[in-house]
């Protein structure tokens, strides 16, 4: 007889790992907007999104709003490198400042459960490298975009989600 394991009802209640192996728990980023997307780092689409995604995060985060990276090497063999290898690239050409997570598969039956939520709550499955998934400070999935995306679109979004956070915030005090 299998156990039933409830399914859990938000982003923020996974778990997953870092870099390094270890586990994290995507609830320390419950509260914030945060934008979790799947990264590689030699596809059409690396240069412009690391370049955006790393704005983002400077002009937004870290109080409000922080943006997850999750490599993936599913579309192109675009992200073989191993973690150590992706950090270095990240950081030492882009200088993100984001979290970047353990390389993962999004899709099929080895699928990492945080991106299998993303994927179920959106109806959206990514076709590529650098989906993107706006989540709410609830852990609800509340827009997507895909990699070819305007990143003044994006902000847009994410100014308006930070808005409603700062303003709840402020409504509490």
């Amino acid at each position: 007889m299998k156990l039933f394991k409830p399914k859990p009802g938000d982003f923020y209640s996974f778990q997953v790992k870092d870099l390094k192996g270890k586990i994290v728990s995507l609830k320390k980023f419950r509260g914030k907007a945060t934008l979790a997307v799947n990264v590689a780092s030699s596809c059409a689409w690396t240069e412009s999104n690391y370049r955006g995604l790393q704005e983002l995060q400077r002009e937004f985060g870290p109080s409000h709003f922080t943006v997850l990276a999750f490599p993936c090497n599913q579309f192109g063999d675009a992200e073989p490198g191993s973690n150590k290898h992706i950090e270095a690239f990240a950081k030492g050409i882009y200088g993100v400042t984001f979290p970047i997570f353990s390389k993962i598969k999004i899709l099929g039956s080895e699928a990492e459960p945080a991106f299998k939520f993303l994927i179920e709550s959106s109806k959206k499955e990514p076709r590529g490298n650098f989906w993107k998934y706006l989540i709410n400070p609830k852990g609800k999935v509340v827009k997507y975009w895909r990699p070819e995306e305007p990143f003044e679109n994006i902000k847009q979004d994410v100014a308006d989600l930070v808005r409603e956070i700062i303003i709840k915030k402020r409504e509490e005090l």
